[in-house]
């Protein structure tokens, strides 16, 4: 602190006083000086994020507290999220904030404790991208039996992609590959991985993506935990398949993926189909086709008959000859029930002329008897009274007739 500053005497004005300015500017080297840059522990609350990017908190623990700032710079290389709440160890510069007259840590480095900065951010991020639905399960896409082709992500160098060739070269060699290489590792790797995908993605015919990368340490294995690839895989309109690290290794790229597989050579015996079973199955289905498309020509070949057919019938000459047939049948009707008709009319002329013969009287004069007229008049003589002697009468017999001329009447 200046030199002039010194204790004042009570009951009088010192003529060389400091200002507030002074006192505060005094007091900030002084902390600066002697106090430096410390490792401080407690808990944050009252976090808040400004406009600018710099992070404002207040760390405490159960007897004190001191305000803390975290510029924008420092705090962009953060991995996990401060939060209130959380207990963390700083390495600080002491200072004193004079406008406000306020003691404050200037964050240099900000630590979580209990657990590392990797493992914190990555429960936040999957947290977080849970709360989203970003995990959920009805989101998940089917893989295609048979893909037209198929995208791969991951370096070009790599023992994975090693892995996955091998795979595909021996269960199904014909499907196309298109790889999109990418760092896997490192700073910057997650922008080159999500660039990828969406290179993938525009890529004509391809069906399926896979992401793969072989083990690593968590460090190793960051850029799969980050939000831009999370969101690239979300955002990817092909489903995408994600083999990253070794079984124990679980990836927030595993989560947000379609489908998860615990290595690469795993990954790649999920999207490619065995070629032996594929010519089985295509021969099955093949035999299953030839069989459907058979009954299926013999059902249309009887449909056709029965159309054909109904057709015949309503076709001009087929309606003809179902008349003509109708006709002649119709004829055949009448001439059978005229004949019947005429041996029924005959019956009843035979039995009438039979009854007409016993009733004429022809019939009569067959039996021995005779007509017997007047002449000229042709008057049947039915009493003797009704002649004379002497006049001439005609007699009709049954054969012939004859006259006769009256001699006695009795």
């Amino acid at each position: 602190m200046p030199s002039k500053s010194r204790k004042a005497d009570v009951g009088t004005v010192d003529q060389g006083a400091l200002s507030v300015s002074e006192f505060m500017a005094g007091l900030h080297h002084l902390v600066k000086d002697q106090v430096g840059r410390i490792w401080v522990q407690g808990e944050i609350s009252n976090f808040t994020r400004a406009a600018s990017g710099h992070c404002y908190f207040t760390l405490k623990d159960s007897h004190a507290q001191v305000r803390a700032v975290l510029f924008r710079g420092v705090a962009a290389n953060l991995r996990f999220e401060p939060e209130n709440g959380l207990e963390v160890l700083v390495m600080a510069d002491a200072a004193i904030y004079e406008q406000r007259g306020e003691l404050q840590l200037i964050v240099r480095r900000l630590e979580p404790q209990g657990q590392g900065a990797l493992q914190l951010a990555f429960e936040q991020l999957k947290g977080r991208l849970a709360e989203e639905g970003l995990f959920d399960a009805d989101l998940k896409r089917d893989l295609p039996e048979l893909p037209r082709g198929v995208g791969i992500v991951a370096s070009k160098h790599s023992a994975a992609l090693h892995d996955v060739l091998q795979v595909s070269g021996r269960r199904f060699p014909q499907i196309p590959v298109v790889i999109a290489h990418s760092r896997v590792q490192g700073e910057g790797a997650e922008l080159e991985i999500a660039r990828a995908l969406e290179d993938l993605a525009q890529w004509p015919d391809l069906d399926v993506i896979l992401l793969v990368r072989g083990g690593g340490s968590l460090e190793d294995l960051w850029c799969f935990n980050t939000e831009g690839v999370a969101r690239a895989i979300a955002a990817c309109p092909l489903p995408v398949v994600s083999g990253v690290g070794h079984e124990v290794d679980v990836s927030i790229a595993d989560l947000v993926a379609d489908l998860r597989a615990p290595t690469p050579s795993a990954a790649a015996e999920l999207v490619w189909p065995s070629g032996e079973e594929f010519q089985r199955q295509l021969g099955r289905q093949w035999e299953r086709l030839t069989s459907s498309m058979q009954t299926c020509l013999e059902g249309l070949t009887q449909e056709l008959d029965f159309r054909s057919e109904a057709l015949r019938a309503h076709s001009p000459m087929g309606r003809l000859r179902l008349q003509q047939e109708r006709f002649d049948h119709q004829a055949q009707r009448l001439r059978s029930s005229i004949k019947v008709r005429l041996q029924e009319a005959q019956s009843r002329f035979a039995t009438q002329g039979s009854r007409l013969d016993s009733l004429s009287p022809l019939a009569v004069l067959e039996r021995g008897y005779a007509v017997v007229r007047h002449e000229p008049e042709g008057r049947v003589v039915r009493r003797a009274a009704e002649v004379v002697p002497g006049e001439s009468l005609s007699v009709h017999l049954s054969q012939g007739s004859l006259r006769a001329r009256v001699e006695e009447v009795s």
